[in-house]
């Protein structure tokens, strides 16, 4: 062991250390060990950030934007609903359903495109359900990975190995010669996460309603009223739809001035019913997008102040001490007062059972507000405090059939080998904004930085490992070691050991790059089956579970709200699921 192998296994020791405690960021403990990497010269600094402009930073860049104009558009939102639809009520069927749709997808397609598309659909399931968004999104990555060895597309990884063994006068991988372990291996692995790995994964996530939820995710209570002409008029509340089409529960119908209904699903609305609803900031606000119905604020603007071109939306909490403390809205004269209008208020989950112009205010309560920006910095003064002000943007619905055939015609340049990855994704990238589907700022918004700069430092590190020669003296110590096992289900259990443990801080054509050849030479030494090692680094190098180091789980870290070690305990038991899978079937399937 060289000086410089020793001490980059030192620095790979202290990342896995500092990952799991979590007392930094992540995104800053990646650009520590980048920076250690380079002042240490174990990498040159050209190499140490080339990984910025790597394939698989452009490839995730473009992935993000072209999400963002799915969820611009609507698609996702409508596609949300339709899988919502599916699973029904059922937490188990809707948990197999976000893994068994995109698993099959990631067949043929990229995984980590897969999981970029899925994203936002479970983040929303998620929210309707009212389940935890990390009980959604750790499968969803994990099941897009399981299925990278059904298929010779499914993962750039099996190409790569393909293209190895040919210039060992191998023949190539057949399209579907995986499927024989890698079908069996996807299917344990979705069920071990529907009953064991569900349990293990904690309960976090944005739809938490505790004081660390984002204001835009906690529920609000606001007043619809029916307009003449409606649609809505004469149906029932069930019949009516608005719970399952716009995520918003009814909790009182009022009729007249005085009458407080119970909204059974029987009951029928009336022109003019006003009804009291719950549900979140975004899809109160989608209220007004909907033909026969309106908020009861907006319904009622006329007041010449609140008529002008400059209007907002905000977010306010009332503060301590405040006068408005005990008092009603109506007894304020808060519109009149202000020249705002208060469209729903949020009190930490608690339902309020009347109009919200009658109920007392309290200290902590959050009111979702619209008016002039000069009228709105006034609240201050009484001991309201601006959270934020609300960028609502209605879906550009008119574009989604070009957002969805752009994104289609993407997955089919890849799916068809006419360009690589890469290069689609940023055709795709282009035409979204060439057709306005969504624009470069609003793209830009929703760009993950952080994930994008975990990746480009961890290439880094990949880099190191490749540059120090640290991976071909761990794979020479696999074979030492093994030497005097006269079983090569050993040999062939060390070799996925080291492809499994190397693709975690390298990517997995990295990995397979490393350890294939010695692989393959040691098989022809001993007188074995090259390809059957050749299978097994492959299934190995997909074995991205026990770090959320892999494409698809960086996706989904921050929505989920994980921590290292949630991947670590997760991901340990279905590696060696996999495993044990993948050594019972490849040695029948690929005689030694």
């Amino acid at each position: 062991m060289t000086l410089e192998i020793g001490l980059l296994l030192i620095i790979v020791a202290a990342a896995v250390v500092l990952f799991s405690l979590e007392n930094l960021p992540v995104d800053v403990i990646a650009l520590c060990i980048t920076m250690t990497l380079i002042l240490s010269g174990l990498l040159p600094a050209e190499q140490a950030f080339a990984g910025f402009g790597s394939n698989t930073i452009v490839m995730i860049f473009g992935l993000l934007v072209l999400t963002a104009a799915l969820v611009n558009t609507g698609i996702t939102d409508r596609a949300g609903r339709e899988l919502l639809r599916l699973s029904g009520d059922n937490p188990k069927r809707l948990l197999a359903i976000v893994m068994t749709i995109p698993a099959f997808l990631s067949a043929f397609i990229s995984n980590t495109a897969t999981t970029a598309m899925f994203t936002p659909l479970t983040l929303g399931l998620a929210r309707r359900t009212k389940t935890k968004p990390s009980k959604l999104l750790m499968p969803l990555a994990f099941a897009t990975i399981l299925a990278s060895s059904v298929t010779l597309i499914a993962s750039s990884t099996n190409i790569v190995v393909s293209d190895i063994m040919e210039h060992y006068d191998l023949k190539p991988l057949g399209l579907f010669e995986l499927t024989i372990v890698g079908l069996p291996i996807a299917i344990v692995g979705v069920l071990y996460m529907i009953t064991i790995g569900y349990r293990l994964i904690p309960t976090r996530g944005t739809d938490d309603e505790g004081a660390d939820t984002p204001w835009g995710l906690r529920p609000y209570l606001a007043e619809v009223v029916i307009r003449p002409g409606s649609p809505l008029i004469g149906k029932t509340l069930e019949e009516s739809r608005l719970g399952r089409d716009m995520d918003l529960t009814v909790l009182r119908v009022m009729r007249g001035h005085s009458r407080y209904l119970v909204p059974q699903a029987s009951l029928r609305l009336e022109e003019g019913d006003e009804l009291l609803v719950e549900g979140q900031r975004d899809h109160i606000l989608r209220i007004k997008d909907t033909a026969g119905i309106a908020l009861e604020a907006d319904a009622t603007l006329d007041d010449p102040r609140l008529q002008t071109g400059d209007i907002a939306l905000v977010e306010v909490i009332l503060l301590p001490k405040s006068p408005l403390t005990g008092r009603t809205l109506k007894t304020l004269n808060f519109r009149e007062r202000y020249g705002l209008q208060v469209l729903g208020i949020n009190r930490r989950g608690q339902a309020i059972f009347r109009k919200l112009s009658e109920a007392r205010l309290r200290t902590g309560d959050q009111l979702l507000i619209q008016g002039p920006r000069t009228n709105i910095q006034a609240l201050d003064e009484d001991n309201f405090h601006i959270i934020g002000t609300v960028e609502h943007s209605r879906p550009n619905r008119k574009r989604a059939p070009i957002a969805l055939g752009i994104f289609v015609a993407m997955l089919l340049l890849t799916a068809l080998n006419i360009v690589s990855l890469p290069v689609a994704v940023i055709l795709g990238v282009i035409g979204a904004f060439v057709t306005r589907c969504i624009t470069p700022d609003e793209a830009y918004r929703e760009i993950s930085w952080k994930a994008i700069i975990v990746i480009g430092c961890m290439l880094a590190l990949g880099r190191a490992m490749e540059y120090t020669g640290t991976a071909s003296y761990l794979a020479n110590q696999i074979v030492r070691l093994t030497q005097g096992q006269t079983n090569p289900l050993w040999l062939l259990t060390a070799f996925f050991t080291l492809t499994m443990l190397l693709t975690q801080p390298m990517s997995n054509q990295a990995a397979a790059v490393l350890v294939l050849p010695i692989a393959i030479q040691t098989a022809m030494q001993l007188g074995l089956n090259p390809r059957t090692f050749g299978v097994m680094i492959a299934v190995g190098a997909s074995c991205s579970f026990i770090t959320p180091l892999e494409p698809a789980c960086l996706i989904v870290y921050g929505p989920g709200g994980y921590k290292f070690m949630d991947f670590v305990k997760v991901g340990s038991l279905l590696t060696v699921l996999v495993y044990l899978v993948a050594i019972a079937l490849v040695p029948v399937f690929w005689p030694f």
